[in-house]
């Protein structure tokens, strides 16, 4: 039967496959199809922006560990859009900065500054992982969609299997015959979903992984980058 079967699928074209379809299994089909599109619409906009963020990241943490004093970088942190460190460190430094201001409100009657207290650097701190969740917030986007097509593709590629088996039970039932002719085209419609599902769900899988494990440094980086900020602003303090 097997042999058979691919014999049948090796002398027809998918085309003919497809126009054999019936309208369950071509629903199925247009579905899967759709999700496993946008599934690659999704991955290359993420290696896009994936690596944008990487470049810029890069760079800005270059430029933040040689400037000498924070203020330097407050006035580059806006050439690195893409980086979340850029964004994260303008957060620290605005809510730093209006701390500051607060503490030294008659700052030109005052004869040193008032320096921050453990209040006040904790009150930057979560300014920072703020919008560290927000930067993570956006690289989130759109990827529970590869979730989503990585879950559900199989599933509706195994509906599409059984629909187009029971076509063949029925088909079988009404000519009263067991022939190649009769069940090959619901097999050859249930294999179709199979592959199509599969076909959908595992760069899906693949790619999820992949920006999950991406969204997992990031994360980290962001966390150690606000170690290293509330750091880097009490040795400026002393």
């Amino acid at each position: 039967m097997q042999t058979g079967l691919a014999l049948i699928l090796a002398n027809s074209s998918l085309w003919q496959i497809i126009s054999s379809l019936s309208t369950f299994g071509a629903v199925i089909l247009v579905i899967l199809v759709a999700m496993s599109l946008v599934s690659w619409m999704v991955i290359f906009r993420k290696l896009r922006q994936f690596k944008a963020i990487r470049d810029d990241s890069k760079s800005f943490m270059t430029y933040f560990r040689r400037a000498r004093k924070l203020d330097e970088v407050a006035g580059q942190a806006q050439s690195y859009k893409n980086s979340p460190m850029a964004a994260i460190f303008k957060a620290g430094f605005q809510e730093m900065t209006f701390l500051r201001d607060r503490r030294n409100e008659a700052g030109g009657l005052r004869e040193k500054l008032v320096p921050l207290e453990d209040a006040d650097y904790d009150l930057v701190e979560m300014a920072m992982e703020r919008s560290l969740n927000d930067e993570m917030a956006k690289q989130d986007t759109q990827v529970i969609f590869l979730a989503t097509t990585a879950s559900s593709a199989p599933f509706m590629g195994l509906l599409g299997t059984v629909v187009g088996i029971m076509d063949s039970f029925w088909a079988i039932g009404e000519r009263g015959s067991a022939s190649l002719a009769v069940v090959a085209p619901g097999i050859a419609e249930a294999l179709l979903a199979t592959i199509v599902g599969l076909g959908a769900a595992i760069p899906a899988v693949i790619a999820y992984n992949w920006a999950s494990n991406h969204a997992k440094f990031r994360f980290n980086e962001g966390s150690n980058f606000i170690l290293e900020f509330i750091a880097r602003v009490r040795k400026e303090a002393m």
